[in-house]
């Protein structure tokens, strides 16, 4: 780079730059180019999944290219979601300090640039009693005198930006509003996701504890077959001790469970802007979802733009573009214009009156010399924040990639999963129902009694843990695909 001085070797070249003052020093900041992949997984993914019978067991279908709706929770069909979400958007503190944070980003950007853009313009009054000396003042006989003296006067000053760096500070301030915005909508986004997710666990919980319950009732049912068979010599005494042993362990099971779905529902409050002592919340059941049968799916091209925080990180490496603009400007001169005029006089009636006005024109440039070397080093600083915060963005759209590729095999192997458990469980359940009849005849040993149990209760756990997976993938699906947030929006952020 040619050294800071050259203006002294060039003065012709200064007044021109004053006279377009459109230049700006510095890099431009250009847009990120989208990733060139054309795919999300390694292998291409089926264009539906496979179905089981039930609710959750449903085909689903990926559309490529297809725009994801901003209320993409209502997909769910559930009127109780909607109203959950509708209620924590209005109220949630989380998303009012996202705002508060954009609003402050937009006043200060307000601030620096009725500085950079316009002169100062100042109105100063002053009024003075002063006594002086005679020989302060210069007379022979030393007599003393007392006056008042009253000043009125308007100053103006203005910076010219001849190099940019004002505007190349509200540049990073117009980037930092962006970047507020976008973590408004990540806020958005996240907050609706949380609710989704923790209203489909515990649909999912409500219905673990339905099925234990169930299992409780039968194997309270069994332990009292197995009594019975005690008392006519078909079972042992440790026969029944062992299924007493197997009621109170699934018994067990049912604690921590409540457990949770307390803890849950107490999220959910929290999430909603409620106390979990007296919140107001609606009880959700698996069966009142319905599964979304059409999944659109964003083009990896476009991935880059629907995501906030990709969109956020992208503001970060804007705002860090236009701080080495900052920071190469100071290493040039800087010429401010002033101007004041006004009025002095010794009475205050008198201002403005003939012979008591008073003007002044001026300028400076104030050109660095030495600092010891710490303007290059900001400057150094600068484009070393700039590498950072690209490294911190490329690795941002790799993670939102890798989220969309999670998410999509997790899809896939859920409906695989469900059509899989939803088999075992009915071929548990129709072992469980012949040893049971083989066992109160004595055609069949209690041995087998308890596996047939445990293998049936192993497969009603799994397929209702199938069922919410399915569930809770396709919401994260949405998640991950930055849920169509920016639908109508896009306008809004380029003005």
């Amino acid at each position: 780079m040619e050294s800071p001085n050259w203006y002294l070797k060039y003065p012709l070249v200064i007044f021109s730059l004053i006279a377009i003052a459109g230049c700006a020093v510095g890099p431009n900041f250009h847009t990120p180019p989208a990733p060139g992949v054309k795919t999300y997984t390694e292998t291409p993914m089926p264009a539906e999944t496979t179905s089981a019978s039930g609710n959750g067991g449903e085909k689903q279908s990926f559309v490529d290219g297809e725009k994801i709706p901003e209320q993409w929770w209502t997909l769910f069909h559930s009127e109780a979601l909607d109203q959950l979400i509708r209620r924590a958007l209005a109220d949630s503190p989380t998303l009012a300090a996202a705002e508060a944070a954009l609003l402050q980003a937009r006043e200060n950007l307000s601030a620096r640039a009725g500085t950079v853009i316009y002169p100062s313009v100042d109105a100063n009054f002053s009024a003075t009693r002063q006594r002086v000396t005679g020989a302060s003042s210069g007379l022979s006989d030393g007599v003393a005198s007392t006056f008042s003296l009253f000043n009125a006067s308007v100053n103006v000053s203005y910076t010219l930006d001849i190099f940019g760096g004002g505007r190349r500070e509200l540049e990073a301030l117009r980037a930092n509003v962006d970047y507020q915005r976008f973590l408004l909508d990540g806020a958005h986004l996240t907050l609706t996701s949380n609710i989704v997710t923790a209203a489909i666990k515990e649909a999912s919980l409500r219905d673990r504890i339905r099925v234990y319950d169930e299992i409780v009732a039968s194997q309270t049912k069994q332990l009292e077959m197995v009594e019975h068979q005690a008392l006519i010599g078909g079972a042992s005494q440790s026969d029944v001790l062992a299924q007493q042993a197997l009621v109170a362990q699934t018994r067990a099971i049912l604690p921590p469970l409540e457990s949770e779905l307390a803890r849950n529902r107490h999220l959910l409050a929290v999430l909603t802007a409620q106390f979990p002592g007296n919140a107001v919340l609606p009880e959700f059941r698996m069966e009142e979802f319905e599964l979304p049968r059409e999944l659109p799916v964003s083009l990896p091209s476009a991935l880059v733009r629907n995501r906030p925080d990709i969109r956020a990180a992208e503001e970060l490496l804007h705002a860090a573009s236009a701080n080495v603009g900052v920071a190469t400007a100071n290493l040039y001169p800087q010429i401010t214009l002033t101007a004041a005029a006004g009025s002095n006089a010794i009475r205050i009636e008198d201002l403005f009156s003939p012979g008591t006005s008073l003007w002044t024109i001026g300028t400076g440039l104030l050109q660095p010399i030495f600092h010891g070397g710490e303007l290059t080093a900001k400057r150094r600083a600068a484009v070393a924040a700039y590498e950072q915060a690209l490294a911190q963005y490329q690795e941002t759209v790799l993670k939102a990639f890798q989220d969309v590729a999670d998410v999509l095999r997790a899809l896939e192997a859920d409906a695989r999963t469900l059509r899989a458990q939803a088999e075992a469980e009915g071929i548990a359940r129709e072992s469980l129902r012949l040893t049971e009849k083989q066992f109160q005849f004595g055609a069949t040993s209690y041995l087998s009694l308890l596996n047939a149990q445990r293998q049936h209760n192993l497969a009603l756990i799994a397929l209702v843990q199938a069922k919410s997976n399915r569930f809770a993938d396709t919401a994260a699906l949405f998640q991950a695909l930055g849920g169509g947030w920016w639908d109508g929006k896009e306008n809004e952020i380029k003005q």
